[in-house]
């Protein structure tokens, strides 16, 4: 199927600013583009692009005094299988010795994921008589869904995933935040990938 994405972001800026954003498709999927994407800021300020270390594609905006606001837009048409992500119940949990060295940082603690908090000794307590693989990951999401409540009102851009396991509310970052934490905890590299996908049409 073909996806046109896009977004038209505005900021009220009221002294100099550097604005960083992560706002282009993730190279892994650059492919799959139909056409370049139509990046554009506004006013036609100059900006550069790097990749950070997780490879996505960061755009940099120094907004000089004086402007007000800056609008970021873009527009591409994405194709995509329309599957849904594989289903692998035997996918094995490899041991500590096996993993190669790049994804030990999926392991430690991050900006909202304390895996050195009292969510590790809960992980093992809840979840360390379960089998290894996917069906430990399966119980660690199932347990994330049905502990958090879901709540757009309560969001909050600097909940962890320690204040949501306490709170059991949250958002959708919310969700992935626990999830990710308590796989850490149980020795899982995880990571968080996040993407918008609007009401297309397409059923759940």
């Amino acid at each position: 199927m073909l996806i046109k994405i896009g977004y038209d972001i505005e900021m009220a800026v009221n002294a100099p600013t550097t604005v960083l954003g992560a706002l282009h498709v993730h190279p892994s999927r650059a492919h799959d583009l139909q056409a370049p994407e139509q990046f554009a800021v506004e006013p036609a300020l100059a900006f550069t692009t790097y990749q950070d270390v997780f490879d996505n594609t960061i755009v940099r905006v120094d907004v000089p005094a004086g402007v007000g606001s800056v609008r970021f837009t873009n527009h591409a048409v994405v194709a995509d299988p329309g599957v849904p992500d594989p289903v692998v119940p035997d996918a094995r949990q490899h041991p500590l010795h096996e993993l190669p060295l790049d994804v030990f940082r999926f392991l430690l603690p991050s900006r909202y994921c304390e895996v050195d908090s009292e969510l590790m000794g809960f992980a093992w307590n809840q979840f360390g008589a379960t089998p290894e693989g996917w069906a430990r990951v399966q119980a660690i999401v199932d347990y994330t869904h049905q502990h958090i409540r879901f709540d757009y009102l309560q969001a909050r851009a600097n909940r962890t995933a320690l204040e949501g396991w306490r709170e059991g509310v949250g958002v959708c970052r919310d969700y992935a935040h626990l999830a990710v934490t308590l796989c850490r905890c149980m020795n899982i590299p995880a990571r968080y990938v996040t993407g918008y996908l609007g009401d297309i049409g397409v059923p759940p």
